[in-house]
């Protein structure tokens, strides 16, 4: 059977979905047949690779043929900088909107048109997020919004690991969207530029956010539109003492860029604190040695 998603046309589309891999064949492969029910018209798929090794590239092809773009990096550059690959080529094809998907998601068929609405309607929105939940169970929310704590020096996702009952159906304004799925509206990147390659991981998504912010534009949650997330599936699903490093780096450089002076009163607290917390799962056995990335 062919897939749904169109040839791309030669006009420039209205929505370019990138799709960052690293190594991620069977992930991308279903990330992709997820986008086959989606019936938003106008729309142009990517993948962006990041220089992997397992047959990724070749698989999308034999599928997909022409029905998919894409991006071949020479090395791994990274969640921002594999990303920011992709969004310069969906910016220079004239996307008015970029969608960024993780690899390890599915999406509703609605996805898209979900997003796409209130951006259209409103052009204060820069920047819209759907709600996310667990691949299992289904119903477990892993993101319905994103709040800032300068005060803690914390960025938490709202009503992460909650089954979802309803509670987080009103859209809103939030602090952050995830980096996990997002659509941005073209005059975002073109006014405050593209993901920050300075974070090694993690707090990209919400250095753009405030960025975004601080130039007039809206974050908007959209509860209508769903993601399912296999968290942390390309690294076994737990965590390792590098990405907890390079977390809690990340997380000092977006506080000391964007906290006031009187926030660091508190912020050194809430530090110590999540350090004591990491190091009794490290004792526990709850965080491992070895890091794949």
């Amino acid at each position: 059977m062919d897939s749904a998603i169109p040839v791309p046309s030669t006009a420039p589309p209205s929505v370019a979905v990138v799709i960052l891999t690293w190594n991620g064949k069977a992930l991308t492969l279903d990330c992709l047949r997820s986008l086959e029910a989606v019936t938003t018209s106008d729309v142009r798929v990517m993948v962006v690779d990041n220089a992997s090794t397992d047959g990724t590239i070749d698989a999308v092809r034999a599928r997909y043929g022409e029905r998919v773009s894409i991006v071949v990096n020479s090395s791994n550059l990274g969640f921002a900088g594999g990303n920011n690959v992709g969004i310069r080529k969906a910016l220079d094809d004239g996307a008015r909107f970029v969608l960024l998907l993780n690899n390890d998601t599915t999406v509703d068929p609605a996805l898209i048109e979900e997003l796409l609405g209130p951006m259209r309607e409103s052009s204060a929105i820069g920047i819209a997020a759907p709600k996310i939940y667990y691949a299992q169970p289904v119903d477990r929310i892993w993101y319905a919004g994103g709040e800032i704590s300068f005060w803690k020096g914390t960025a938490r996702h709202v009503g992460i690991r909650q089954v979802d009952r309803g509670q987080y159906d009103e859209p809103r304004d939030v602090a952050y969207a995830t980096g996990c799925a997002l659509m941005v509206r073209r005059e975002v990147f073109e006014r405050v530029g593209y993901l920050d390659q300075s974070y090694r991981a993690y707090f990209e998504d919400a250095d753009l956010c405030m960025r975004a912010r601080r130039a007039g534009f809206r974050i908007r949650y959209l509860p209508r539109a769903r993601v399912w997330h296999r968290i942390s599936a390309s690294t076994g699903g737990q965590l390792s003492r590098a990405k907890v490093r390079r977390k809690l780096a990340s997380s000092l450089r977006f506080f000391r860029a964007y906290a006031q002076p009187f926030h660091w009163l508190t912020i050194p607290l809430f530090f110590v604190l999540d350090v004591l917390r990491i190091t009794g799962l490290v004792l526990v056995g709850r965080i491992r040695d070895t890091d794949p990335l």
